[in-house]
Formats: C-alpha cells, sequence, structure tokens
C-alpha cells in the first residue's frame, strides 16, 4: 500500500525529527495534533491539524481531538469494497494510510508520583483507538507504535517506492495488541491499588 496520508501523534518525539521529514520528502500529506504540530513545525514539516481536517476542534481539554468518522474511517475503511469506497465519497472521508502514535505516558507518570487527577489524564483513549483500528485494517493501513520501528518503516517505504508490504503491516500490527494489552493492564494494576 502507497503511503499518501498519515496521522502522526506522538507523547514519545524520539526519532520524529528523522521519520517526519522523511514521510513528506515521499508526498506523505501529515495530519497531526497539538504538541506533535507544534514540534514538526519547528522541523518544516508543516502538518496539517486534525481539526482543520475533520472541520471539528479539539474540544474538553484534548480529551477529544481524533475520535471522530473522518479519522475513523479513513482508517477502517476496506479499500477493494465498493459499499464502503461509495460511502468515503459521499462523506469527504479520505484514506488514511498510515498512523504514527504511541500513546499517553502513564507508567512514567504513575512512576513519578502524581495524583489520582494525573494519572486519569493520562490514560490515552484516542491513540489506542486510531491503533487498534490501523491493526485490524492491517492489510492497508501501516500502523506505527514503537520509535524503534522508524527506520525499518523508512527502509520498507525506500525499498517500495513509498509503499510498505503485506507482511510488514501484519508484522507491526501485532505489536499494536502487545503494547495495548501491556498498556490496560498498567492501568488496571494502579487501579487497583485505589480503594
Amino acid at each position: 500500500m502507497k503511503i499518501r496520508r498519515a496521522v502522526v501523534s506522538v507523547s514519545n518525539k524520539s526519532g520524529l525529527s528523522e521519520l517526519g521529514p522523511f514521510l513528506r520528502s515521499y508526498g506523505v500529506e501529515i495530519l497531526s495534533t497539538g504538541g506533535t504540530k507544534k514540534y514538526l513545525d519547528g522541523i518544516n514539516v508543516n502538518p496539517i491539524e486534525i481539526s482543520a481536517y475533520t472541520g471539528f476542534p479539539e474540544i474538553m481539554d484534548g480529551r477529544v481531538k481524533t475520535l471522530h468518522p473522518k479519522v475513523h474511517g479513513g482508517i477502517l475503511n476496506i479499500r477493494d469494497n465498493k459499499e464502503h469506497q461509495n460511502a468515503m465519497d459521499s462523506l469527504g472521508i479520505k484514506h488514511i494510510d498510515m498512523i504514527v502514535v504511541n500513546l499517553y505516558p502513564f507508567k512514567e507518570v504513575i512512576g513519578k508520583g502524581c495524583t489520582f487527577e494525573e494519572a486519569i489524564e493520562n490514560i490515552d483513549i484516542g491513540g489506542p483507538s486510531m491503533i487498534r483500528a490501523a491493526a485490524k485494517n492491517y492489510k492497508f493501513v501501516t500502523v506505527v507504535v514503537d520509535p524503534e520501528d522508524y527506520r525499518r518503516v523508512m527502509e520498507e517505504m525506500k525499498a517500495n517506492d513509498g509503499e510498505t508490504t503485506e507482511d510488514f503491516r501484519f508484522h507491526l500490527a501485532k505489536k499494536v495488541f502487545y503494547f495495548t494489552s501491556d498498556y490496560d493492564n498498567a492501568i488496571y494494576s494502579y487501579l487497583s491499588k485505589i480503594k
């Protein structure tokens, strides 16, 4: 699958100074949010704000920004399903071919000591939704949750004229469910200690 449009929204920005310009050099349209957009603007990648794409502002102190049909429809549509594609066309939804997302640093925040309210605010909702959607639709979408994989993503795209292979996408998709299960387990363990 050719990567034409990507959502990049990360808490951990390591490796982004290389990946962002690389994606831009391949003509990838990048959609981004908050701090990630500011970071990418700072290195002249200049992504499109997610709210500009969806036509809906971030609300509730950033709790709701990527939870939108234009985002999830763009990720979850089956590319060779005519009904899905008709819905995309009629609703003005664009394909999203890559998701580069790592989650709010819940474990790091509670590890440093924090209030219960701070812990709750560091439970990511939009991130897990996007990466799980992309992993479910790995036949058409590349999902990257680990900065350690950026180098391999770039090598894969270089070797395949801006595309990724299904085998590689499946490899990355499996990592998503490991990451989200570990993330949810950390939340459960933390909450279980609260009386």
